[in-house]
């Protein structure tokens, strides 16, 4: 967001803020979590952000302020969230299987079911401990369904989900291992983080490939290890939070006569005191 990376520090539970590429954090907000593993930033500067398990509940920092406010309870801990364009916040509830949606110009903090039965599964309308979830301009729903290895997309409105990607969609033709993070560019481009395949795949009307982590797991630039998030930057570039090699990789996104493509061999910054394994990014 504005060029500037957001991440929960979860041993030391604050937020941390990178600023225009710096190498160290600029900013570190306090802030009361257990174990949080997922944020969202609005335009404006607001922070969301699951206060973990233990507290079972979404907070909202406010940048004008510097004020904390509870927005949504969701009583176990949310691995996904976003807010779509009518000001509706979802949050992924990855033990209980759902996904659920609030909208918050309502004053009373009461969630609905956005996709999912509540208890695990693999039908249309059943989630396994989903994580990353994207909301498009038509308030489709799309949901990294982790234990499925499938990603699932709900039209708005509707508990029936349709398999896209991976294990039991119609074009079957890269398998996922655990997916964990989902984002939909403005050209409907489906870029998802397979965790365990230790890749980034991107997914358009007419292909789907690999653009990161093609070749095996490793530490070395081009290489990730269980990567969990990603977000871009408005140039393009792809933020990755690395996992098991505690880092968050930047790669850089290239415009050519040819067309557009992602450099995955050059690393053009290492963000040190990088989050540990589950820590989501926004950017």
């Amino acid at each position: 967001m504005n060029n500037t990376i957001y991440t929960v520090n979860r041993d030391k539970q604050e937020i941390l803020m990178w600023i225009n590429n710096s190498i160290n954090p600029n900013k570190n907000i306090p802030a009361n979590f257990y174990d949080s593993y997922s944020i969202f930033v609005t335009n404006n500067g607001d922070i969301y952000y699951d206060t973990g398990g233990k507290n079972g509940r979404v907070d909202k920092w406010i940048s004008n302020t510097d004020t904390f406010v509870p927005v949504m309870n969701d009583n176990s801990g949310s691995y996904g969230l976003f807010i779509d364009i009518n000001n509706t916040l979802y949050c992924s509830i990855y033990s209980n299987h759902k996904i659920v949606k609030r909208c918050l110009n309502d004053s009373e903090m009461i969630s609905t079911t956005a996709a999912g039965a509540g208890i695990r599964g693999s039908t249309s309308n059943e989630l396994w401990n989903p994580m990353g979830i994207f909301v498009d301009i038509n308030f489709d729903l799309y949901v990294a369904d982790c234990f499925n290895h499938r990603i699932q997309l709900f039209k708005s409105g509707e508990l029936n989900g349709t398999t896209i990607v991976g294990k039991g969609s119609s074009n079957n033709i890269i398998s996922l291992t655990y997916p964990s993070g989902i984002v939909l560019d403005a050209d409907k481009y489906l870029f998802i983080v397979d965790r365990d395949n230790h890749r980034i795949i991107r997914s358009g009307s007419n292909d789907i490939r690999c653009i990161i982590g093609c070749d095996k797991t490793g530490s070395q630039s081009h290489q990730l290890s269980m990567p969990t998030t990603l977000s871009f930057d408005s140039y393009g570039n792809i933020f990755i939070t690395d996992g098991l090699n505690n880092r968050i990789q930047k790669f850089d996104f290239l415009s050519n006569s040819c067309g557009s493509t992602i450099n995955e061999n050059i690393l053009l910054r290492e963000l040190q005191n990088g989050p540990g394994p589950k820590t989501k990014i926004v950017s």
